[in-house]
């Protein structure tokens, strides 16, 4: 897929999920290497919590485990779903951000959802 389609289906799916959105919305970003996962309080327009695998903690558990991409995407989610318990978090969005659902976005939205996240 060229940049032009990938750039048409990301607006497409940001301008159904504004239709849809409730207070807080979940978009996740995946390079080769690394995935981010970042709360954004939709009202506000504020950054309520994120995770990585760049973070220290979880850059530490990586280094010990060697459990490939898709078991860094469930750590990363772990740890956000941790984040968010603390913030009272319980319903979001689920913005996949233009990608499919399938592999490592979809580890990531089960491992959330295993951990109480509703969306």
């Amino acid at each position: 897929m060229d940049k032009k389609n990938w750039i048409r289906k990301k607006t497409r799916i940001k301008y159904k999920l504004r239709r849809v959105s409730g207070d807080h919305k979940l978009v996740v970003f995946r390079s080769n290497k690394h995935i981010y996962g970042q709360v954004l309080d939709v009202k506000k327009g504020l950054t309520v919590a994120s995770s990585s695998s760049m973070d220290n903690d979880i850059s530490k558990q990586l280094e010990k485990n060697e459990a490939g991409k898709i078991g860094t995407s469930k750590l990363v989610a772990k740890n956000l779903s941790s984040k968010m318990k603390e913030k009272k978090i319980s319903k979001i969005t689920f913005d996949r951000n233009g990608y499919r659902y399938h592999g490592r976005v979809k580890a990531f939205a089960e491992e959330l959802r295993q951990n109480g996240i509703n969306f």
